[in-house]
């Protein structure tokens, strides 16, 4: 019998996990619905009143399967449409703030010195400022609107795994395939992005899930406080809208909201924790 590599024994482990697995598809089917949503093959347009103000649920029609909100616009449609939104920012939020992340780690952890001082000061700076007042601070700075919170989310999320990163390149700049790569005269670019860095890649991988998750969860409060999202769907906007509705027995938009984000976050969350068992180091799996 032919023996898995580390990765093939990793993904195997992984796709033994029913429930990740299930979470892994939840995922995809939310990506699917953004992108058929953002490309106008579904829920399209979204503001388009397609009802009575405040009509309930109802199955006669793919639009009015959550009713419709004040305007009489599609309640199913903004929830699609609020998944699109915090998707894309989950997406650009992870990709700034995991490269970031394993970047100003590695340098740290390899170079040590004033440059290892220098980004440890940082990121412990950060860390000491609640992440969400940091958030609102910065995107209030930058201003409202999803750029904002691409730049916000993504420069104050990496902090975690670059603590990650630096301990994982002490350990390994000393090791003998270091040692050896230094020998053959490779350069410390080298050495860190060729060698350290592909060994500790996992830990990335992992950081991305849960990053992922978390930019949902916070686009979804800036939104609801009115730093967001501005004249679009969000899930946030919803939900500070149903507060009103809820008084007068209107809860399908506060529903659709929120039933929305509870599977997609719960399924980042259940993925990101296979992930971290799949590819667990200590437990002799490390990805080498």
């Amino acid at each position: 019998m032919k023996k898995r590599s580390l990765w093939g024994e990793a993904l195997w482990r992984l796709t033994e996990n029913r429930l990740a697995v299930i979470s892994f598809g939840i995922i995809v089917f939310y990506a699917l619905i953004a992108s058929a949503a953002a490309l106008g093959l579904i829920a399209s347009p979204w503001e388009t009143e397609v009802g009575g103000s405040y009509q309930a649920p109802s199955s006669s029609a793919f639009k009015l399967w959550l009713g419709t909100d004040i305007f009489g616009r599609s309640v199913l449609y903004k929830v699609i449409h609020g998944a699109r939104m915090a998707l894309g920012v989950g997406l650009v939020a992870s990709l700034i703030s995991v490269p970031l992340g394993i970047v100003l780690g590695a340098l740290a952890g390899y170079f040590g010195k004033w440059v290892d001082h220098l980004i440890v000061w940082f990121y412990t700076t950060l860390s000491s400022i609640p992440n969400i007042m940091l958030v609102i601070a910065i995107t209030y700075v930058l201003g409202k609107g999803f750029g904002a919170m691409y730049i916000a989310l993504g420069i104050t999320s990496w902090v975690g795994l670059a603590r990650v990163i630096r301990g994982e390149v002490l350990k390994h700049k000393q090791r003998d395939y270091v040692l050896a790569a230094e020998s053959l005269g490779c350069s410390h670019f080298s050495r860190i992005f060729r060698h350290i860095v592909p060994n500790i890649v996992h830990f990335g991988i992992i950081s991305f899930s849960i990053q992922f998750m978390t930019a949902i969860k916070t686009e979804v409060i800036l939104s609801f406080l009115g730093l967001g999202a501005q004249g679009q769907p969000s899930w946030g906007i919803m939900i500070d809208d149903a507060k009103q509705e809820l008084f007068q027995g209107v809860w399908w938009q506060l529903a659709g909201a929120t039933v929305a984000m509870l599977f997609v976050v719960l399924a980042f969350n259940i993925l990101g924790d296979a992930l971290r068992d799949a590819l667990d180091p200590r437990a002799g799996r490390g990805i080498g």
